[in-house]
């Protein structure tokens, strides 16, 4: 496992970074195009352990898929699938099911599940050991009432789905869990001749089946090309990270712009900027999503404590991020309370520490985005950043424009990389 440590920058830096595609879009773009008909091009998708997944996956189902550098971001890809019109080719029998692997990406491990039954045969869905930990019941369930055999370990994955094709029915699901379990049943509803009631879920997790809809609305389903926008949630450390500059007198004047915001209001992370410097309070179902770690992690640097609310979700994703985000501050000498599904951070200096990732992409991003000002932040495994944003310490550290022209000592060994600062 590697490590990175982060030199603070001296002196004002400007620049413009091109930050890589939308993973929740990418992954419902590949499913959409799989369900479709003829090539569809996925132009700016992003290249990372939770789409790589996905592409392998489509074609370990037997789909023709196309990978293409990007000219523009190395971390981008543009992805060619060709649709068959909702039929799955590939199929395992029940006695060998076809062995379909996810990784640790909800959204593979949801979406394909949904999609699997409109195959003919059977399909083991696994993936890693926290994947298999985290809730697939309210999705089972939907698939049972449309008519579809599902073989589950408690509610949790590994699975075998028995694919039946499409099977027209009406079904109700919650996203009180995860908005994930919806828009899986919604990218399948239209090839499975399904009609897909949404109820429940808070305000948080809606976005996302938001999202789900307007892609089922804007997706050429008849092929043709499609363009994923920036991802937000990986947008924010950027955002974040001019804003922390800004209240060091050393840095002072730094602009750091995103290329290409996102506009669509797909993504509620593309809110953020609205939330700097953090407020009073701010709540993970009504105001951000992934985003509010980022803010976690800025609160030090607030005129006043910040109290965050509703972080229930936080727990049951890559890995428990409540606690994660409380742990990894209080090293650094934050002062921050945790009670119940809240933590109130106060303001106040902070100094390096090891930053342990819990294995968790976003912890170590908050993390790396603290130390363009906070010396002595090393941040260890990370190479977890692979799960969605693979350059993004390269980000850090190019020169600007680019980049933001950090320098990093890389690995166990101390290697020197680079110190402009």
């Amino acid at each position: 496992m590697s490590s990175v440590q982060i030199v603070p920058l001296r002196s004002p830096v400007h620049a413009e970074v091109v930050v890589p595609g939308s993973k929740s879009i990418t992954n419902r773009a590949l499913v959409l195009a799989a369900l479709g008909t003829g090539v569809t091009q996925v132009r700016g998708a992003l290249w990372s352990d939770d789409t790589e997944v996905m592409v392998k996956a489509l074609v370990t189902l037997g789909f023709t898929v196309g990978v293409e550098q990007d000219p523009d971001e190395p971390a981008n890809r543009t992805i060619a699938v060709t649709g068959l019109g909702g039929v799955i080719p590939a199929a395992g029998t029940p006695e060998a099911p076809l062995p379909v692997y996810v990784g640790l990406a909800g959204t593979a491990a949801r979406f394909l599940t949904a999609m699997v039954c409109l195959g003919q045969g059977s399909y083991r869905i696994w993936g890693t050991a926290r994947m298999h930990e985290r809730p697939q019941a309210p999705l089972f369930e939907a698939l049972r009432g449309l008519g579809y055999r599902i073989d589950d370990s408690d509610g949790r994955l590994p699975a075998v789905v028995h694919g039946a094709g499409p099977r027209p029915g009406r079904v109700a699901v919650s996203a009180d869990h995860s908005s994930q379990f919806a828009s899986a049943l919604l990218l399948a509803a239209r090839a499975g001749q399904w009609t897909v009631d949404v109820h429940g879920g808070e305000d948080d997790e809606l976005p996302y089946v938001e999202m789900t809809r307007s892609l089922l609305r804007a997706f050429p389903q008849g092929g043709g090309a499609f363009v994923v926008e920036p991802d937000a949630s990986s947008a924010s450390y950027f955002v974040g990270g001019e804003w922390l500059l800004n209240q060091s007198p050393a840095t002072a004047g730094s602009t750091v712009k995103v290329r290409h915001w996102p506009r669509t209001g797909w993504q509620i992370d593309a809110e953020l900027p609205r939330y700097l410097p953090p407020p009073p309070e701010l709540s993970r179902e009504r105001h951000l999503a992934d985003a509010i770690l980022t803010t976690i992690a800025l609160a030090p640097f607030a005129a006043r404590p910040t109290l965050f609310t509703e972080l229930g979700r936080l727990r049951v994703q890559e890995c428990e991020r409540v606690v994660a985000m409380r742990t990894e501050l209080t090293k650094c000498g934050g002062r921050v309370e945790e009670t119940g599904d809240t933590l109130l951070v106060h303001p106040g200096p902070l100094h390096g520490a090891d930053i342990d990732t819990h294995g968790d992409h976003r912890v170590a991003m908050c993390f790396g985005m603290l130390g363009l000002a906070v010396p002595g932040i090393l941040i260890r495994d990370a190479e977890v950043v692979n799960k969605t944003f693979p350059n993004f310490f390269i980000k850090l550290s190019d020169p600007p424009p680019a980049g933001l022209g950090a320098g990093l000592v890389r690995d166990e060994a101390r290697q020197f990389v680079r110190t402009e600062t």
